[in-house]
């Protein structure tokens, strides 16, 4: 039955892909035509902005490459509707395993990624780019960052012992190697066009130069020796062959301007605690002194002034040495996949200047003079504190003469990440979004008012409760009040084959980036109060959660009554599924894919409405302020709406016998009377009689998925009751409660 399930979700996958370009949607070249309105001030915006999509590793992709491979099969066959191929597809499909036997390695799960960069987004980015420019009659050059990819696998240290200094340089060599063969195989296409005699040496140097470096894991054919060939070769096709297929060779310069000899952006992340055992350990080894009793002033001094060239063979510690080894790295796959190629640092759990400080030290101690620190050191704000001295934090970085001096080396642009996942986590889905949309606010101000351009960096995950639904509507419900110059997000898991997994979607998803950040520049201002009255709504609905939070059952709750234990055997990612894995389970060291995938699973999802009813119920008298507010603000309307998604995926009916446990009886409902009360009143401020009343096509799609896997949900609860019951069977019970999270996730598509 779980195998039957699993597989009618891959057949609806499929067909829901596959009906996807006959939907009618905004597209760019639509919008981007002279008698257009704004069409100047459109053309400007694509000439300065830049929108990048970081992929990541998070572990909420359940299909092996050998099951994604017959759904694009599957796909195809629906589009053409042959009955045999489906029939054939399906059979296979009935044979074919969904489960790794192992977990996979992060170069593995590096690798997974790669293979969309290749086959979905080189074709689509490189289109959409050229069809812009060919639009506006600009020349192929004309914002290179104006469609960027960023990639984690491999850099993300995060909570992840398995990624070492090795997997970052392979994952650095095989996205270098990727676009070289993905221009070799574009180049061979093109020369079928380009069959002159005077362009035929230079093209065929490329060819060889190209194919060369397929095979070379050291030589790097940088992007310049490219461009330069192939601006040569325009340059006679344009004074002796009467420009013919002069666009064909336009589209080709233009995706090398764009992917470089990098493709896609490695980021390096670790825990600011890791810095700082790093940094203890540096200071008693080479200075002799016990950096935890430094006074701040001392320890800005050193941070700053001090210049070392450790050798990590001094130092023992695994991690200790593997830090110190990949920041001296970073030079060389800088000179190999080039600059942009790998130049953030991002550093979780941000709190305090000490945090950014730490990395530039490790810069300065591993040799690196001032100017060779050719990386922007990006801290991240997750939690209710870290949000709350972010302020605090940056003031102190601008006031710092040697971080001064180090922005003005980075074109007085700082990176900032706010995150959307740890952030609801910690402070439940109304407060985090607008603390993180005030903290924006105050940051920008902060920035503009000190001469710096700040760049977010919003770290979203599928679900509503992770900062995913309606990211569109999201972004362009942004004023000028937040820098919006660049938009900047991850996709993970699902999402990456949901939203972005065929040329279509992709194309559509990015289109939509591209213009949700001329929208945000034309969003209306906030009537007076209503960031006072949004503000006293996300502190009451903050009061709910942290009530909810800290109560004793909460995390047992977990434990005891979600598939939360089993989330770490599905072998799905390399990660852990908490940070800290010795210790007993605290909500801070969870990780959020588990923790909101669990509320999901057993079709709770408190993260992504507890708290609104209580917020929304203190103006039942004169409920009026509410619907103004929510006519009136594009912000508070994209969050009303995306819980609304999470409400629509809750069914409370499937865990009804809770309320009969001794031990969480009351507990559960306590969380179903929020919910109705939140149902009533979204219901009511939205004027819909049934959630997503207005959302037909999503409505309907949620609801089929829905029916097909309730029979797996019943599977799943059914075993973790004989689980609690401690049945002898117990073992069996388990492995069917690990592989019905598999069906369960993939229906969901944005789930955990």
């Amino acid at each position: 039955m779980i195998k039957y399930i699993e597989r009618q979700v891959v057949l609806f996958d499929s067909i829901e892909d596959a009906a996807f370009s006959s939907f009618k949607k905004q597209k760019i070249e639509n919008v981007l035509q002279p008698g257009n309105a704004n069409y100047q001030d459109l053309i400007e915006h694509l000439k300065n902005f830049s929108s990048r999509v970081v992929f990541t590793a998070h572990p909420t992709q359940f299909y092996p490459n050998n099951v994604q491979g017959i759904m694009h099969e599957l796909r195809n066959a629906v589009q053409i509707d042959s009955i045999t191929k489906i029939d054939n597809i399906l059979q296979q499909l009935a044979y074919t395993p969904f489960i790794n036997r192992e977990k996979p390695t992060p170069l593995e799960e590096a690798q997974s990624i790669i293979f969309y960069l290749r086959y979905v987004y080189y074709e689509t980015l490189g289109k959409i780019y050229h069809q812009i420019g060919k639009a506006a009659n600009l020349p192929p050059d004309f914002n290179p960052n104006l469609l960027e990819m960023g990639f984690w696998p491999g850099g993300d240290r995060d909570g992840n012992p398995f990624v070492t200094k090795e997997t970052t340089y392979e994952v650095a060599t095989q996205l270098r190697i990727t676009i070289m063969k993905c221009y070799y195989n574009h180049l061979k296409v093109l020369m079928r066009k380009l069959t002159f005699r005077e362009v035929n040496e230079p093209l065929n140097k490329l060819k060889r130069k190209l194919y060369k470096q397929i095979f070379k894991k050291k030589t790097s054919l940088k992007s310049e020796e490219i461009l330069s060939i192939m601006y040569h070769v325009r340059k006679l096709v344009e004074d002796k062959y009467q420009s013919l297929n002069i666009d064909l060779i336009d589209d080709f310069i233009g995706r090398v301007h764009l992917f470089g000899n990098h493709f896609a952006t490695l980021d390096i992340r670790q825990d600011s605690s890791i810095h700082n055992q790093v940094i203890a350990e540096i200071f008693k080894k080479e200075f002799n002194v016990n950096y935890n009793d430094l006074s701040s002033e001392e320890k800005l001094e050193y941070l700053t002034k001090e210049s070392l060239e450790i050798n990590s063979a001094d130092y023992s510690g695994d991690l200790v040495v593997d830090t110190i080894e990949n920041v001296y790295q970073v030079r060389d796959i800088q000179e190999l996949n080039g600059q942009r190629g790998l130049h953030r640092y991002i550093i979780s759990n941000s709190e305090s200047i000490f945090d950014v400080l730490h990395v530039y030290a490790l810069f300065k101690y591993c040799g690196y003079k001032e100017e060779d620190i050719q990386i922007d050191i990006v801290p991240l704000f997750e939690t209710m504190d870290g949000m709350d001295n972010s302020e605090s934090v940056m003031r102190a970085l601008y006031d710092n003469e040697i971080y001064k001096s180090h922005l003005r080396k980075r074109n007085k642009e700082q990176h900032i990440m706010l995150g959307f996942s740890d952030g609801t986590k910690d402070g439940g889905y109304l407060k985090a979004n607008w603390e993180i949309y005030r903290t924006k606010e105050r940051l920008t101000t902060l920035s503009r008012q000190e001469g710096y351009q700040v760049v977010f960096f919003d770290g979203r995950g599928g679900p509503p409760a992770r900062g995913g639904g309606k990211t569109h509507q999201f972004y362009a419900a942004q004023g000028n009040e937040i820098a919006n110059e660049k938009i900047q997000l991850t996709i993970q898991g699902q999402t990456i084959t949901s939203v972005f997994g065929t040329h279509e979607q992709a194309t559509y998803n990015f289109e939509q980036l591209l213009l949700a950040g001329v929208k945000s520049k034309q969003s209306k201002s906030w009537k007076p109060n209503h960031k006072e009255l949004l503000t006293e709504l996300a502190d009451k609905s903050y009061e709910k959660y942290i009530s909810l939070k800290e109560h004793e059952l909460f995390i047992p709750y977990l434990e005891e009554m979600t598939t939360l234990r089993y989330y770490g055997a599905t072998n799905i990612c390399s990660r852990p599924t908490k940070r800290n894995q010795n210790a007993k389970l605290q909500l801070k060291d969870l990780r959020a894919i588990p923790f909101v995938g669990s509320w999901g699973l057993i079709r709770q999802n408190v993260p992504g409405y507890y708290g609104l009813g209580t917020a929304l119920n203190t103006y039942a008298d004169q409920f009026h302020v509410v619907e103004d507010l929510y006519e009136h603000s594009a912000f508070f309307r994209s969050l009303i709406l995306n819980s609304i998604m999470s409400m629509k995926k809750s069914y409370f009916p499937l865990t009804s016998y809770m309320k009969n446990n001794k031990k969480y009886g009351k507990f559960w409902m306590n969380l179903r009377e929020e919910y109705e009360l939140t149902k009533k009143l979204v219901l009511k401020l939205t004027k819909q009689n049934e959630l997503m009343e207005n959302e037909e096509l999503a409505r309907k799609s949620i609801s089929m998925r829905e029916d097909i896997i309730l029979p797996l949900l019943s599977i799943q609860q059914y075993a973790l009751q004989k689980i609690q019951e401690d049945d002898p069977n117990k073992e069996i019970y388990e492995k069917m409660v690990i592989r019905a999270l598999f069906g369960n996730i993939n229906a969901s598509r944005n789930s955990a």
